[in-house]
């Protein structure tokens, strides 16, 4: 009974690894996500396992263009391990909302059966009126979000592939700078999301920095036949907390002091600027004193401009000098007009 449960047990863990088309995984990749569950099995009987057994009950195909080979399902089959409950849809269906302001609609479209099965048990569930949520669930991004930038298909798979599977890319690259393309090798190292835009963090062949390359500009790509190379002091929260992301203009955070108008205060009380945030009442007037620590970036800057007259810096001196000299700049810009 025990090899019974032992087997029913990795067929359960192999079908909830395996994506759905145009999603592929190579089985080495299969075996090594088995072995970090516990699930520890030679490759051809992972081979057997998929083949001579699982594909005969299951929509699973194999791309054999190219060795390790990769497996996936059809685009349209739903499988539900674990089965979805209400609270896990409700929160799919708000997730949707809020990712579609955000990810490149390849990118979203690749959750869209997990999204489309969250949709349809709702639906199912009109008797007690929660098919209603469906309808009444939306996600409003903080600030102007631009329409993220249009991603090809294949550019996402085979970038996402060599990532997991740590394997140098062959690509060609558009340059903002120059205007051209540039054919280039690329040793991926990690992958961020930010604002509408998506970036590969990678080492370009015979190079040791990590540079960025917006994946959308990415032209022609195929896994590469070089070794791929890690960065071995690479870390991707110490990278972007570094200001690789944020325009940072220090090393240290600074102590943000201000004066802030009540709704700022309001905002600021219920979702703070930073876990050192205090906020004091100014005696005899309707604003309020701030003090916080963060960081020393154009982010924290740029918010501050978009405040306008709610808030007055009083510190840091080269931010109020800044943020006066903008003030200034603006108000020459529509007296000329």
């Amino acid at each position: 009974m025990s090899d019974f449960r032992d087997t029913l047990f990795r067929y359960l863990t192999l079908l909830q690894l395996i994506p759905r088309a145009p999603g592929r995984i190579s089985t080495p990749v299969l075996k090594e996500k088995l072995e970090e569950r516990g699930v520890h099995i030679d490759t051809r009987s992972l081979q057997r396992d998929l083949r001579d057994r699982l594909s005969l009950h299951f929509p699973l195909s194999c791309d054999d263009n190219q060795k390790p080979y990769r497996w996936y399902f059809d685009r349209d089959f739903h499988c539900h391990l674990p089965a979805l409950d209400v609270p896990s849809a409700l929160t799919l269906v708000l997730a949707e909302e809020y990712l579609k302001g955000l990810l490149p609609p390849v990118v979203v479209g690749q959750l869209s059966p997990h999204f489309s099965d969250a949709r349809r048990l709702l639906n199912e569930l009109s008797a007690n009126g929660l098919s209603q949520w469906a309808r009444k669930v939306r996600a409003i991004l903080n600030g102007k979000a631009l329409i993220p930038a249009e991603l090809d298909e294949v550019t996402w798979q085979t970038v996402s592939q060599a990532l997991l599977e740590q394997k140098a890319l062959d690509i060609m690259y558009l340059s903002r700078s120059t205007e051209t393309e540039k054919p280039l090798t690329l040793h991926p190292q990690g992958l961020v999301s930010r604002h509408s835009v998506t970036y590969l963090l990678a080492q370009v062949e015979g190079f040791d920095d990590l540079r960025q390359f917006a994946l959308h500009r990415i032209k022609d790509v195929a896994l590469s036949e070089v070794t791929w190379r890690s960065k071995a002091d690479f870390d991707i929260d110490a990278y972007i907390q570094g200001g690789a992301f944020g325009y940072r203009q220090g090393t240290s955070d600074v102590t943000l002091e201000a004066e802030i108008a009540r709704p700022v205060a309001w905002l600021l009380q219920e979702t703070p600027l930073s876990e050192t945030q205090h906020i004091s009442p100014l005696p005899d007037q309707d604003n309020y004193h701030l003090t916080a620590r963060v960081p020393d970036d154009q982010q924290t800057l740029w918010w501050l401009m978009g405040m306008g007259a709610n808030i007055k810096v009083l510190a840091p001196a080269s931010w109020r000098e800044a943020l006066k000299t903008n003030a200034e700049q603006v108000v020459a810009h529509y007296r000329d007009t």
